[in-house]
């Protein structure tokens, strides 16, 4: 029997249920007669459709455009393009500030539904990862429920790279994040893998060690000429887009080809079914990061400071015509 229609089936309605949760935050709103307002925005290879919230905010609309194409050209940065030819963005207003939780699915090629507060300023909108996050996810195919964890792990992962490599995030903001929150990827007492521990742990931040670890590898094997990067640009040139459904192995398969490697396969058979405890303190101490109280110093004498230096230097892409 053919999995891929059934695995769909549970997706979109996991991501049903969220798009109805993030719609349900605005609701009030819609009850106060807010039409909302739609333009289209040209991207690096695409266009992203948005559908912006009608009412007093503090930020203006341009505030929020601004914030969109921020995230737009941190992705299509990263990828060498914007993933999709076309994403619909729906912003809703909710009361407070800050910018709430996003859901991307597959529907129409790319949909993604997000919350912003009505007091939100324009610091915030700059600060925010979670649209540049959402975004990233529609760079990669979409998966079986077993293999979650490598979904939002990479986009964990990639968004404060992505955000680096464009000047949007300080270098040393990606390293404090990382030495402080990888830890929360390590595998706890019952562990069984990656593939048979969804927790939000393991999830997320399991996914987003696995990322590092590869990154690392891969930049190891091939005398920092390569990296993850490399990798997922592979994966989205194949076609591995949100609106595909693939399996674990094709994925790792088209990732080492673009890398000239096994890194990704090796990598997956090593933690998909036991726990592997990386040693973050020898990794981090080989790539030059030292943590110091709520900050991090670099050591450019590291024995592998250049690879730490490679994931986060800036890659310029020219904009697709």
């Amino acid at each position: 029997m053919n999995p891929t229609p059934l695995r769909r089936f549970f997706k979109l309605n996991e991501l049903l249920f969220l798009s109805l949760i993030v719609a349900f935050v605005a609701m009030p709103l819609v009850a106060q007669g807010r039409v909302p307002q739609t333009t289209t925005m040209r991207v690096s290879g695409g266009e992203i459709e948005i559908t912006l919230p009608e009412g007093p905010m503090k930020a203006s609309r341009q505030d929020l455009l601004n914030w969109v194409r921020a995230a737009a050209q941190a992705v299509s940065n990263y990828y060498g393009r914007f993933p999709v030819p076309r994403l619909a963005l729906r912003i809703r207003a909710r009361q407070g500030s800050g910018v709430g939780h996003g859901v991307t699915y597959p529907r129409g090629g790319g949909q993604t539904v997000t919350t912003v507060g009505e007091e939100t300023d324009v610091s915030e909108l700059k600060d925010d990862w979670t649209l540049t996050h959402e975004m990233v996810h529609l760079a990669f195919p979409s998966m079986a429920r077993n293999h979650h964890w490598i979904e939002e792990g990479l986009a964990t992962y990639v968004e404060p790279v992505a955000r680096a490599q464009v000047g949007q995030l300080p270098i040393a903001e990606v390293w404090k994040e990382w030495t402080r929150d990888m830890p929360q990827g390590q595998p706890q007492a019952g562990d069984e893998g990656l593939d048979h521990t969804p927790t939000w742990g393991r999830t997320y931040w399991g996914g987003a060690l696995f990322c590092l670890v590869a990154e690392v590898r891969i930049r190891e094997r091939t005398h920092n000429r390569k990296g993850l990067q490399d990798a997922l640009r592979g994966i989205l040139k194949a076609g591995g887009v949100i609106s595909e459904d693939w399996d674990i192995e094709r994925v790792l398969a088209v990732g080492d080809k673009a890398t000239g490697t096994d890194v990704l396969r090796t990598l997956y058979d090593q933690m998909r079914d036991k726990p592997v405890l990386i040693d973050l303190g020898q990794l981090w101490q080989k790539l030059g990061v030292r943590r110091t109280g709520a900050a991090v110093e670099f050591d450019d004498t590291a024995e592998e400071a250049t690879i730490r230096k490679g994931i986060t230097s800036p890659r310029r892409t020219r904009p697709a015509r």
